[in-house]
């Protein structure tokens, strides 16, 4: 509230300012009995009776049916009125004007309460891509995941055959590997934690591992699935695949038989694949329909069900999975073409604590890992990036370009900006989540008590 509105809603202010405080006693200012001012009792002394009792019963006699007066009479009436007194307007009037109410609090009051919280600006988001790169021999699967973004601002794409690197620092590219065609396409990749290794589903069943800096293959992980591996998520140096045979398997890079765990659930391939940032859960998404959550402490091998939520809401594959940066449990997942919904889940009950109708088919989604908005992308009719604020899910702004569905996204380290490669075989880059968020100063640790007296050994 500002302060010209104080005087007319003083009881209204009182109360907000109250609420700015909590915690504190409620504080009522003591009025002495002469300004006692919650009323105003007039002063019958102050009152002439005679002059409202004229007003009322003759002095509006005439104007009702007005006389004819000649111009000498009209004079003499207005004189006598002068001298007598009877030019008021206000009949009962007070000769003594009632006070002007106290201010509870003074007007500065609420204007440094408002200055001491600075305004956020507010940010502006470019409508257009800032970078166009050609992306040829982009397979178009809804099921692949063909693109990441590593820890070393380095960007990893699949194209056909070939894996190709972009580094973000300088704009270089090169090329990491090329299959043959017996064991391609490629159908995933995947950075990593440290940067520096990636890993690579082929559409063989079998999965690479390389080294970036070196441009050397390390090994190759086989025997675990039957059918191509069209998702991958890393947990520290557990490598969680899953295929086209609906297993989910976690690879210990590090051991010889590296095949831990299995997961079983899924009916048909399983297409999404998200670590929670904790590494206690994994959500994966199929084609089938089915969104499951799989804890890692009590997940068993050799137990029938391992999942700790198995979740039909959606009515269409189940692709785009991510964890929210701000609230550990919060899951939102997106359905393919015949759903077209962004739901949300608390991974910890299983409930559904919201669904959002997109209108096109959901092929990927980021958080923002500064600011609670969550961007998706879409395929037909539109084919665009939506940005949405969370939890209210308002439109902050639509990202048009690509003249065709956009099947991947990816987000660079610092969170501002992301990578979308679509099968129009364009990737675009969006400077979409504004600038990297200012590291903000440790806060200083409380002094210990009584540090400043030497201590008694």
């Amino acid at each position: 509230m500002d302060a010209g509105s104080l005087n007319s809603s003083s009881s209204s202010s009182y109360l907000n300012a109250q609420s700015r405080w909590p915690l504190r006693d409620q504080f009522h200012q003591k009025k002495s009995s002469k300004e006692n001012l919650d009323r105003f009792i007039p002063n019958r002394s102050a009152m002439d009776f005679d002059y409202a009792h004229y007003m009322l019963m003759e002095g509006r006699k005439g104007k009702e049916n007005p006389p004819a007066s000649s111009p000498s009479r009209e004079a003499y009436r207005k004189h006598l009125a002068e001298t007598f007194n009877m030019n008021r307007t206000r009949i009962l009037a007070f000769k003594n004007k009632p006070p002007a109410p106290v201010e509870l609090f003074p007007p500065h009051f609420f204007s440094s309460q408002q200055q001491d919280k600075p305004t956020k600006p507010k940010r502006s988001i470019p409508q257009t891509s800032e970078r166009t790169l050609d992306a040829p021999d982009l397979v178009d699967d809804y099921y692949l995941n063909l693109l990441d973004w590593g820890s070393c601002n380095v960007l990893a794409i699949a194209l056909g055959n070939t894996v190709y690197l972009w580094d973000a620092s300088n704009g270089s590219t090169s090329e990491l590997v090329t299959v043959d065609d017996e064991n391609g396409p490629i159908t995933s990749v995947s950075w990593a934690p440290d940067g520096q290794h990636i890993a690579i589903g082929l559409n063989n069943s079998e999965v690479q591992l390389w080294d970036s800096t070196s441009n050397k293959q390390l090994r190759t992980l086989k025997g675990g699935h039957r059918l191509r591996v069209g998702s991958l998520a890393w947990n520290n140096h557990i490598l969680t695949t899953g295929g086209m045979d609906s297993l989910i398997i976690n690879n210990d890079v590090r051991v010889r038989s590296h095949i831990v765990e299995t997961y079983r659930g899924h009916e048909q391939e399983v297409c999404g694949l998200k670590w929670s940032p904790s590494g206690l859960q994994l959500a994966s998404g199929g084609n089938d329909n089915l969104l499951f959550i799989w804890d890692r402490s009590t997940a068993s091998s050799n137990s029938p069900t391992q999942w700790a939520h198995r979740l039909e809401d959606h009515t269409s594959a189940v692709k785009a999975l991510a964890w929210c940066p701000f609230q550990s449990n919060l899951l939102a997942s997106g359905g393919g073409g015949g759903d077209r919904c962004i739901k949300f889940w608390n991974t910890h009950t299983g409930a559904c604590l919201n669904s959002v109708d997109t209108g096109s088919q959901v092929c990927s989604l980021l958080w923002n890992k500064n600011e609670r908005e969550l961007l998706s992308s879409h395929g037909f009719t539109q084919n665009q990036l939506t940005l949405w604020k969370y939890p209210s899910m308002v439109k902050m702004a639509e990202l048009t370009g690509h003249t065709s569905r956009v099947l991947f996204m990816a987000q660079s380290p610092d969170g501002c900006t992301v990578a979308s490669a679509a099968a129009d075989e364009t990737l675009k880059f969006w400077n979409v989540f504004g600038a990297p968020q200012a590291a903000k100063p440790a806060p200083k640790a409380n002094p210990e008590p009584f540090s400043h007296v030497n201590r008694i050994r």
